[in-house]
């Protein structure tokens, strides 16, 4: 059970979603962490830009995605994040992928975060951390430029204080 000490609002990001149940933490192994990211949901804590939902429908888990449609409250519509994320995008151009066919969640995620105060929630590494990164900008370099507090899903359970 969640301690609830931090009250922090977490913008998460597809990556820790899919990683959360299909790398590290698979909810038949981890019934726990499905419990206590339910009881962030509950408590109005856990949020995703809509474009996160479809970044993971394309490839989730069948899993993660039932779990998204019993929490599809959690998303928040595009449109209502569009003017912070395009100002992030313009800010940062080098967050967006040169190959991708599609929108991208990230500014959004960020903006979430922003918007709220809250914090991302994202397993992606820093620009720097990287060998030949495809672009100049991921989700902790931009969350770092705006001040915009980011860390991991592991990050989260410590935050969290939780303990399995």
């Amino acid at each position: 059970m969640s301690d609830g000490a931090t009250g922090s609002l977490y913008a998460i990001d597809s990556s820790s979603l899919m990683d959360w149940q299909a790398r590290h933490y698979p909810a038949d192994i981890f019934p726990g962490v499905v419990d206590r990211m339910d009881e962030l949901v509950g408590e109005g804590r856990l949020l995703a830009p809509a474009l996160v939902r479809e970044e993971v429908e394309k490839v989730g888990t069948s899993g993660l995605t039932a779990w998204m449609r019993s929490h599809a409250g959690i998303f928040i519509r595009t449109g209502d994040l569009m003017e912070r994320a395009q100002m992030i995008q313009g800010q940062f151009p080098g967050l967006l992928d040169p190959k991708s066919e599609y929108e991208e969640a990230d500014a959004y995620v960020i903006a979430l975060a922003q918007a709220e105060n809250g914090t991302v929630v994202t397993e992606e590494t820093p620009a720097s951390q990287k060998r030949n990164p495809r672009r100049t900008h991921f989700i902790p370099d931009v969350c770092r430029d705006l001040g915009v507090p980011c860390i991991n899903l592991l990050g989260l359970m410590r935050r969290e204080g939780w303990r399995f």
